[in-house]
């Protein structure tokens, strides 16, 4: 099994041996929010650098306020991973 290979699961992502547990949301997002219709963003359940950084990961955490974000990717259309997270995500909302 290639270790560079991230793999996308119901609760978490793993990468490079490391598993990490997150939670996907496919948005309607606005015009005014400059992100392209159908873009799915990976929130992690965890504080600390947990998404992989392939996925250009954003964390919004300032030490010097006491701020402590999430990781958190934005996967957009026609990108390397969309299709695989499109999969997952219409798999576990079919009834």
């Amino acid at each position: 099994m290639n270790k560079e290979r991230i793999r996308f699961l119901k609760h978490a992502i793993k990468s490079k041996g490391k598993r990490s547990r997150v939670w996907y949301s496919k948005g309607n997002y606005t015009k005014q929010s400059g992100l392209p219709k159908g873009t799915i963003t990976v929130y992690a359940k965890d504080y600390g650098n947990q998404l992989p950084s392939e996925l250009n990961v954003e964390n919004d955490t300032d030490i010097q306020t006491d701020l402590f974000g999430k990781d958190r990717a934005r996967i957009k259309p026609k990108t390397k991973y969309y299709k695989d997270v499109l999969k997952l995500i219409e798999k576990e909302t079919k009834f």
